[in-house]
C-alpha cells in the first residue's frame, strides 16, 4: 500500500504593485489633457466663448462708452449693480471670459497640431491598397471589357489622372489593381480653419497685451495729446509703457449732428486736425463708422453732447467770460444733460469758492417750474442752474468727478446753495453777494476714443484664412477609387471591379455611377480602336 501526500495547492500570484502617487497623478493629468484636447471639447468651448460674448453686444461696455453705462445705471438702478458684479459691463476683460478664452486656445493647440503633423505625413504617403472584397463597399460594381487586364488598367489610370487623382498601380494579392485618391485639400481646409482660429486668438491676445485705448470729451476749439494723463478713462495692456504711445495731438475744430424726422441720430461728423506735437496739423473729417487711421492707431467718435458757456462777474467788477464744461447726456433721445462748473479761484478765501450745478436742455420747455428737453437739436437752449458758495474740497487729496459736485461737502454744510434759476440764452442770475452768472451760449463736444491695436492686421489676415479654410472644408470632397482586374471566366476579356469611398457633402451614388459610365465608355473606345487598327502582314513561307 502506497501512501502519497496530497498535492500542494498552487501558489497564489502576488498582487500587482500599486502605482505610486506620482504615476497616479501623471495618469490623471494625461486623462484630463486628452479630454481637453478632444475636438468635442474644443467645439463646446468655442460655443461657450460665443455665448459669453453675447452680453458684450447687448449691454453697454465701459471700454466703449462710459456715458451709455451711466445711462444704463440711471435707467435700471436695481439691475445694473448686479450685472456690474458679474462683469457684464466689462465682458471682454472679465476673469470668466479670459478663462474660457485660454481653455479654448489650449484645446485647439493640443487638438490641431497633432492633426497637422499627421496630415503632412499623409500628403507624402501613397494611396492605400485596395480592399480584398471591393464589392462590399457601398459604391461598387463590375465592368466587362474585351481588353487585356494590363490594357484595361492603363485606361483606368489615364482617366483618373485626367480627373486629378493621385494614382498608384500595384500587383496585389488578388490581381493587378489601381488605388487613386483626391480631395486632400478638404483636410487642408479643415486644418487651415483651426490654425487660423488659433492665429485669430493670438492676434486678439496680442492686442490686449500690447494695445491701449483712451476716452476723452473734447469741446469745439479744444484738443488733446495722446497721453494717459489727458484721458478721462483709459486702459492699457500689461506690456504697455507710457513711452510707447504714439506722439500725436488732435484738435476738434467743429462737430455736426444730423437727425432723422423722428429725431433719431443719423450722422455725426467731426472736423479735426492732427499731427505730431509742435507741427501744423493736417485737417480731416471723421465719423462714427469712419475713424481716423494713422500708423496703426484709430480715433473714433463714440458720442457727443453740449458744453454750456457761462460768464461770471464778481462784485468787484472782475469778469470771467466764456467758461464751460461738458454736461453729460442723461437722456440720449432728447440730449438732456447734467454737469457742474467749478470756479475755485473766484474768491480770496477757500470758503468763497463758487460752483454751478446745472441741467442743460437743447430745446427747453418749462412745465411747473421744472425744465425739460423735448428735442435733441439746439432749437431753444436753456439751462437750470443751482449756485453754491463755500469750500469745494479740490485740495483735500480725495478724488472728485469733474462732472459733479462733492455731495459730502454739501451735506457737511461747507458748500451752501446761494441761488437757483432757469435761464435762456443771455439771461442772468444775481447771487446775494452781487455776483452775476450769465448763460452766454453753448458749444458741442465729441466723445473721442483713441485706440492702438497692434494685432488688427494679424486678426484680419487670420479671419480671411479662416473663411478660406471653411470654404474648402464645406465644398471639397475626399474621394478614393479602387480598381482591380481579373480574367473573365468565359469568352476571354477582362472583368474590371470598381469601388469608391467618399467623405463629404452630397450623395456619392450618382457620382460613382457617372464615373463608372465614363470608364466603360473609355474602355469601349479603346477596344474599338484596337479592333480597327490594321494588322501587320505576315510574309508567305517559302515552299
Amino acid at each position: 500500500m502506497t501512501i502519497t501526500a496530497p498535492p500542494r495547492p498552487p501558489a497564489e500570484a502576488p498582487p500587482p504593485p500599486r502605482p505610486s502617487a506620482g504615476r497616479r497623478l501623471t495618469g490623471r493629468l494625461l486623462a484630463l489633457w486628452r479630454r481637453l484636447t478632444a475636438m468635442r471639447t474644443a467645439i463646446v468651448l468655442l460655443f461657450l466663448l460665443a455665448l459669453a460674448a453675447v452680453p458684450g453686444s447687448l449691454l453697454p461696455q465701459r471700454s466703449l462708452s462710459q456715458t451709455n453705462v451711466r445711462q444704463y445705471f440711471a435707467d435700471h438702478p436695481d439691475l445694473a449693480p448686479v450685472l456690474d458684479r458679474l462683469y457684464l459691463f466689462d465682458v471682454f476683460s472679465s476673469p470668466w471670459f479670459a478663462a474660457v478664452y485660454l481653455l479654448l486656445f489650449t484645446s485647439l493647440i493640443g487638438c490641431v497640431v497633432p492633426r497637422a503633423v499627421e496630415h503632412a505625413r499623409s500628403l507624402r504617403a501613397a494611396p492605400p491598397a485596395a480592399p480584398r472584397r471591393l464589392l462590399r463597399l457601398p459604391d461598387s460594381g463590375e465592368v466587362t471589357t474585351p481588353l487585356e487586364p494590363g490594357a484595361a488598367l492603363d485606361v483606368v489610370e489615364e482617366e483618373l489622372r485626367v480627373r486629378r487623382y493621385r494614382v498608384v498601380r500595384r500587383d496585389g494579392r488578388d490581381g493587378p489593381e489601381v488605388s487613386a485618391e483626391k480631395g486632400y485639400l478638404k483636410e487642408t481646409g479643415n486644418l487651415l480653419f483651426h490654425l487660423s482660429l488659433i492665429a485669430l486668438l493670438l492676434g486678439l491676445a496680442g492686442g490686449k497685451l500690447w494695445g491701449y485705448e483712451g476716452s476723452i470729451l473734447v469741446t469745439e476749439g479744444q484738443g488733446f495729446c495722446n497721453s494717459f494723463q489727458q484721458y478721462d478713462t483709459y486702459s492699457a495692456g500689461p506690456l504697455v509703457d507710457s513711452g510707447d504711445l504714439s506722439p500725436v495731438c488732435v484738435d476738434l475744430e467743429d462737430f455736426r449732428a444730423e437727425y432723422e424726422p423722428d429725431l433719431t441720430a443719423s450722422k455725426f461728423t467731426a472736423d479735426i486736425t492732427y499731427g505730431a506735437p509742435g507741427e501744423e496739423g493736417r485737417p480731416t473729417t471723421i465719423g462714427v463708422n469712419d475713424p481716423l487711421r494713422s500708423d496703426g492707431d484709430r480715433l473714433y467718435v463714440t458720442g457727443h453732447g453740449f458744453s454750456p458757456t457761462f460768464s461770471v462777474t464778481l462784485p468787484d467788477g472782475t469778469a470771467i467770460t466764456d467758461v464751460s464744461v461738458p454736461f453729460l447726456p442723461s437722456d440720449q433721445r432728447t440730449m438732456a444733460s447734467e454737469g457742474a462748473l467749478k470756479l475755485p479761484d473766484v474768491g480770496a478765501e477757500s470758503d468763497e469758492q463758487l460752483a454751478l450745478e446745472g441741467f442743460f436742455a437743447p430745446t427747453g420747455l418749462v412745465q411747473g417750474g421744472i425744465l425739460t428737453s423735448v428735442d435733441p437739436r439746439p432749437l431753444d437752449p436753456q439751462v437750470a442752474i443751482v449756485a453754491y458758495q463755500g469750500y469745494l474740497g479740490l485740495d483735500s487729496g480725495l478724488p472728485q468727478s469733474v462732472y459733479s459736485l462733492d455731495a459730502s461737502q454739501i451735506e457737511r454744510g461747507r458748500l451752501a446753495e446761494v441761488g437757483a434759476a432757469n435761464l435762456s440764452l443771455g439771461e442772468s442770475l444775481t447771487l446775494p453777494d452781487g455776483t452775476v452768472v450769465t448763460f452766454s451760449g453753448f458749444q458741442q463736444f465729441a466723445a473721442l476714443q483713441y485706440s492702438h491695436d497692434p494685432g488688427q492686421v494679424w486678426v484680419l489676415v487670420s479671419a480671411i484664412a479662416l473663411l478660406t479654410g471653411l470654404l474648402g472644408l464645406l465644398l471639397l470632397r475626399r474621394e478614393r477609387v479602387f480598381a482591380r482586374v481579373a480574367p473573365a471566366p468565359t469568352g476571354g476579356g477582362t472583368v474590371l471591379t470598381l469601388a469608391s469611398l467618399t467623405r463629404g457633402s452630397g450623395e456619392s451614388g450618382p457620382r460613382f455611377q457617372a464615373l463608372s459610365d465614363e470608364l466603360s465608355a473609355a474602355l469601349a473606345a479603346r477596344a474599338a480602336a484596337r479592333t480597327r487598327a490594321p494588322q501587320p502582314e505576315v510574309p508567305p513561307r517559302d515552299s
